[in-house]
């Protein structure tokens, strides 16, 4: 039983890791690469396995190395329900009919961080300095860049690393002096590297992760609808709620999406680039 287990997770995590999940019969939901494969597997098994039993179908959870690939193949299609940061939602919404379902009532913010005790006070003391972002079409590193642009500081280089704890780590390390990353994501650091950093600017509330809906599952919305909000309502979901401090699903605001429009233009035209 152990080994059958065993075999049942790495294919799990093979499909995450490659996103060749089929669509088919399969319910399969994209969930973007905001932390480890590994995690995002973790993280999502109760929505899974919640959402096989009341669909009635398989339901697979996959992802992608970054934030451009995951586009990409949201872009494509492969996704039945993609949950990503508001402008790759709004993307998805305008280019690949996508529908938005919900998202999560704590709010979602993009801060700079420095070194709590370093020299960085203003804007202006990033100039011509080093400064790290996550992947260029991530919404943090784009609200960072105009962030930048809005205070006229022109830095040295943006370097993109993968993961917030490593925009953490780098700060600390002195290789870069500031780096763009979530709120959430600074808050969920280990206290001993949380406490040698400081946030010196940080956005509005923007959107944060919303559930996109591809259009081929349009006659089944309100069954899907349903069973997101009956998930919202067990065990497994608040212990989720609670542990990643999300609070829980919402509906969104009127206009939210719209003002992701910025964001989701430039994304376009990075992902135009990668072509």
């Amino acid at each position: 039983m152990k080994r059958f287990h065993t075999v049942i997770l790495l294919s799990l995590l093979l499909l995450l890791s490659t996103g060749l999940a089929s669509a088919g019969d399969v319910f399969v939901i994209g969930v973007a690469p905001h932390t480890s494969p590994r995690v995002i597997l973790e993280m999502y098994a109760p929505l899974r396995l919640h959402m096989e039993k009341t669909l009635g179908m398989p339901v697979e959870i996959v992802t992608a190395p970054n934030f451009d690939i995951f586009a990409q193949r949201c872009l494509a299609q492969e996704f039945d329900i993609a949950v990503t940061t508001g402008h790759q939602a709004r993307l998805f919404q305008k280019d690949a009919h996508y529908s938005p379902l919900l998202t999560y009532k704590a709010e979602f913010k993009a801060v700079v961080l420095v070194l709590a005790r370093g020299t960085m006070k203003e804007p202006s003391d990033l100039k011509e300095k080093d400064v790290l972002g996550l992947s260029p079409a991530s919404l943090v590193t784009l609200w960072g860049q105009h962030w930048l642009a809005e205070n006229k500081v022109a830095p040295k280089s943006i370097k993109y690393v993968s993961a917030s704890d490593s925009v953490a780590q780098l700060i600390i390390s002195g290789e870069a002096v500031a780096g763009f990353t979530s709120l959430a994501n600074y808050q969920k650091l280990a206290p001993e590297v949380r406490n040698q950093l400081r946030i010196l600017a940080e956005s509005k509330p923007l959107a944060g992760r919303v559930y996109m809906l591809n259009n081929r599952r349009a006659a089944i919305q309100k069954e899907i609808v349903a069973a997101l909000w009956a998930f919202a309502e067990t065990a497994e979901a608040q212990k989720y709620f609670e542990t990643n401090n999300l609070e829980g699903y919402r509906m969104l605001k009127p206009n939210e999406m719209e003002e992701m429009d910025i964001y989701a233009d430039e994304t376009r035209k990075l992902l135009g680039a990668l072509k």
